[in-house]
């Protein structure tokens, strides 16, 4: 699965989400961070799903509309098991994430709001 992680999301992830085999890209590699609606672009346009922390990018997809491609936000999880913590719900939910859905995961719960009937 193609993903993209938010600056916020531990930098260790990649590389455990990357030995899962998905192709993965952590803004917290570019120089400078490119703001919210610019990271939201990129994970559409890219066709990748959102990893996050932070909560902007739910308002972003459902206040105004933007569109992405799934976004999954990790609510007071370790960060050191946010790679492992990803996985798990790649794996449990990854055909609702390609589909649009947006996933909070946080210690023992999961909230999955469905796509809007514009989402991908």
């Amino acid at each position: 699965m193609k993903l993209l992680l938010d600056t916020c999301v531990w930098g260790g992830a990649k590389a455990e989400l990357q030995a899962s085999g998905h192709d993965v890209l952590w803004t917290g590699e570019l120089p400078q961070d490119p703001g919210d609606e610019d990271i939201l672009a990129q994970a559409h346009r890219e066709q990748r799903v959102l990893i996050t922390l932070d909560k902007d990018f739910g308002e972003l997809a459902i206040r105004r509309g933007l569109p992405h491609c799934g976004i999954v936000r990790l609510v007071n999880i370790r960060a050191q098991q946010q790679g492992a913590v990803s996985q798990q719900v790649l794996t449990q939910y990854g055909d609702e994430l390609i589909r649009g859905a947006m996933i909070t995961v946080e210690a023992g719960r999961v909230r999955i709001r469905p796509p809007s009937d514009g989402a991908p």
